[in-house]
């Protein structure tokens, strides 16, 4: 399993992805999610969650450069409505050869967080389900998520705003996949995330979470730390007491 997630906010973009793909006691092994498009007229960013070769498939028809006469591609898809439509098929067609291929011995299932910007058009984030169909991310609720959600999502839910500030959102991202990492072997490290500023074209930030990086471990800490001090600090409970 995986932990992807992405909020779309008025300065911009955040999208951190965890990279691990097995979780045996004996056979732990990575994979980057994280995947970009980058023209002189469009920034997208894709996070894959599910069956590695339903979204490895999917991924080299969307990613391909354009051929003259060819499918259409990421490349040269001319609205980010009619990419996550593009995104949707190509999912929904390796989806249902992976299953053709092997059965019911292996979920064929996956998800794709997609967004970004074409020049002089909105910003966008959508999530893509294997099927074909997805839904788009809104300013009332300004994140989504793939994979193991249940246990950052509660942090997202109670911090993130649409006017939340930039790396203020990087900040609560993080301190969700801490939580996710915390309760669910399925996630781990690395973590690779990506920040665009709107109307940028061009991501402020790239970079990757390694196992060892002070930072992430403090934040960590300081959070379970800031959670008990504020559980102590709660009005005790008035129940049974005489």
């Amino acid at each position: 399993m995986t932990y992807c997630c992405g909020v779309l906010l008025k300065e911009g973009m955040v999208l951190v992805t965890d990279t691990r793909t097995n979780a045996g006691v004996d056979n732990i092994s990575t994979y980057r999610k994280l995947h970009t498009v980058q023209g002189e007229d469009r920034f997208i960013m894709l996070a894959t969650a599910g069956n590695l070769s339903t979204t490895q498939a999917a991924l080299s028809e969307l990613t391909a450069r354009p051929i003259e006469g060819g499918p259409l591609t990421l490349h040269d898809v001319a609205d980010l409505f009619s990419a996550a439509q593009l995104v949707g098929d190509t999912m929904a067609a390796s989806r249902k050869r992976v299953a053709e291929a092997v059965g019911d011995s292996t979920p064929s299932d996956a998800t794709i967080l997609f967004g970004g910007q074409i020049r002089g058009q909105p910003m966008r984030f959508f999530l893509i389900y294997g099927q074909g169909n997805f839904i788009e991310c809104a300013p009332d609720t300004p994140f989504l998520q793939a994979g193991e959600t249940k246990y950052g999502k509660p942090i997202l839910i109670r911090s993130i705003s649409f006017d939340c500030e930039l790396y203020e959102a990087l900040k609560i991202v993080l301190v969700s996949f801490d939580s996710t990492l915390r309760s669910n072997l399925a996630v781990g490290l690395p973590l690779d995330l990506v920040v665009l500023r709107r109307d940028a074209l061009e991501p402020e930030l790239v970079h990757r979470i390694e196992v060892d990086e002070p930072y992430f471990h403090d934040l960590g800490a300081a959070w379970s730390a800031a959670l008990r001090e504020t559980l102590r600090a709660l009005p005790g409970v008035p129940y049974g007491r005489g």
